[in-house]
């Protein structure tokens, strides 16, 4: 399946079955508030494409996105949400792991596949050519 493809077969049956709630800025509310809503909502939308971001930046371990997650979204994922989803990711073929040994303790790394690369590329390419920036009058 093409890249572009597994982009359509996403949206097509994960994101389109989700009810997408808008939540309009109030006058007492700072920008700075609806930006947090916002990264709160693509963290827990689009969970795939933030974890392929974090482990292209550089490979990482599921309890590191945890952290990383919650510091930059503002959301706390549940285990049980994260490494079904890594699971899937690795099945896939889009992340691959190694188990390695820190302090006495064995971890599962992922790190992006050069499948997960492109799948990544086509994700901001989609958002590029969908979502363009239109200039404020």
């Amino acid at each position: 399946m093409s890249t572009h493809n597994q982009i359509s077969h996403i949206v097509d049956h994960v994101y389109r079955r989700r009810p997408i709630r808008v939540a309009a800025m109030k006058d007492n509310e700072s920008v700075d508030t609806f930006m947090d809503q916002i990264r709160r909502r693509f963290a827990k939308g689009f969970l795939d494409i933030l974890i392929l971001r974090l482990v292209d930046a550089t490979p990482t371990w599921g309890y590191d996105i945890m952290k990383k997650t919650q510091h930059a979204y503002n959301v706390k994922l549940r285990h049980g949400a994260l490494y079904p989803m890594l699971n899937e990711l690795e099945a896939r073929g889009l992340v691959k792991s190694t188990r390695e040994l820190e302090k006495g303790r064995a971890r599962k790394v992922y790190q992006i596949t050069e499948a997960g690369s492109q799948l990544l590329e086509a994700y901001y390419d989609f958002i590029k050519q969908n979502l363009p920036r239109r200039p404020r009058e």
